[in-house]
């Protein structure tokens, strides 16, 4: 978050500086206490506006999967795992809920 940035506000500027993705923020999904670093990722879920994408200087690629097509051995954060892995839970049952986790 940068000074006198909502949660909200700093997450949808990450997703425009990560994968320059068009979105209509959503509700809060989950928080991971990471403690090994001293981090707490959040993660909302939001709506995609738009399938075009124009990523960052600090992402190599961004695009969209099926869920049967995510190459889960490449991304690049347990938590982002984690959040996804709910996610699906979640869809599934058509109930999202608030998740939250510690890793470490």
């Amino acid at each position: 978050m940068e000074l006198r940035e909502t949660l909200a506000e700093g997450a949808a500027r990450e997703t425009d500086e990560e994968a320059g993705a068009i979105i209509e923020m959503q509700d809060l999904f989950s928080i991971i206490d990471v403690p090994r670093v001293g981090q707490v990722h959040f993660f909302f879920r939001a709506s995609l506006q738009s399938p075009v994408f124009n990523p960052g200087h600090e992402t190599q690629e961004a695009r969209l999967f099926n869920e049967a097509d995510i190459p889960w051995d490449d991304l690049a954060f347990r938590t982002v795992k984690e959040t996804l892995r709910c996610y699906f839970s979640d869809r599934a049952k058509n109930n999202f809920e608030l998740h939250t986790l510690s890793i470490n």
